[in-house]
C-alpha cells in the first residue's frame, strides 16, 4: 500500500492527481470534459468536474451558434456569452486546480444529479 500525506491530491484511473485532471477537464472546454468523463472510471471529482466542463461549454457553444445566426443583437449577446464562458473557464480551472468541488450556478446541480445517470 502505498503512503500518502493526509491532505495530498489522490490518484486517479489515469494515474494523475484529482487536481491536475480537474483542471484538464476545463482545458478544451466540452472536448476534455467528454474525454475525462470517458476516461476516468474512479474518481467522482474528476468526473464532476468533466460533467460541469461538457454542459456548461456543449451549452455555450450551441447557444453562440444560435445567436451567430442573429443581426447585431445576436453577435453582441454572442461576445457576451464568450466572455462568461472565459470567466467560467478560468473559475473552473482554478477551483478543480485548488481542489474544490465547486459548482456553478444551475450547471453545477445539474452535473451532479446527471452523473448519478450515467
Amino acid at each position: 500500500m502505498e503512503d500518502v500525506e493526509p491532505g495530498a491530491p489522490k490518484k486517479t484511473t489515469l494515474g494523475m492527481d484529482e487536481n491536475i485532471e480537474g483542471l484538464l477537464a476545463y482545458v478544451l472546454g466540452w472536448l476534455t470534459g467528454i474525454i475525462f468523463l470517458i476516461l476516468e472510471k474512479d474518481s467522482y471529482f474528476v468526473r464532476f468536474h468533466a460533467m460541469q466542463s461538457t454542459i456548461t461549454f456543449l451549452g455555450l457553444t450551441i447557444l453562440e451558434i444560435i445567436l451567430g445566426f442573429i443581426p447585431i443583437i445576436g453577435a453582441l449577446l454572442g461576445m457576451l456569452l464568450w466572455i462568461l464562458g472565459l470567466i467560467l473557464w478560468i473559475v473552473g480551472m482554478l477551483k478543480a486546480y485548488n481542489g474544490e468541488l465547486y459548482k456553478f450556478p444551475i450547471v453545477g446541480d445539474l452535473a451532479e444529479q446527471w452523473l448519478e445517470k450515467v
